[in-house]
């Protein structure tokens, strides 16, 4: 299994959709980035802002990164992930 070490804090967690298709968030404040090795597995979507993974449970998390996008494509790069 591949990592991606990077600095993240949790902005956005999805519990899944109610009736009519709409997400169930959750709104977190977190103010200080954390370290974290994820499998990249886990990774959907990067974007400006966000690295989009999956959670426990069904559960889809945005998380916030205090990087580039393109630092994080460098580093899918360097463990082989193709980025076209």
């Amino acid at each position: 299994m591949q990592y991606l070490e990077v600095n993240v804090k949790t902005a956005i967690i999805v519990h899944g959709y109610d009736e009519n298709h709409k997400e169930i968030t959750e709104t977190v404040n977190e103010e200080q980035y954390v370290t974290k090795l994820v499998a990249i597995e886990r990774l959907q979507s990067v974007s400006e802002q966000y690295l989009l993974v999956t959670g426990s449970h069904g559960r889809m998390m945005y998380w916030e990164y205090d990087e580039s996008i393109d630092s994080i494509r460098q580093k899918l790069e360097k463990v082989g992930v193709r980025v076209a």
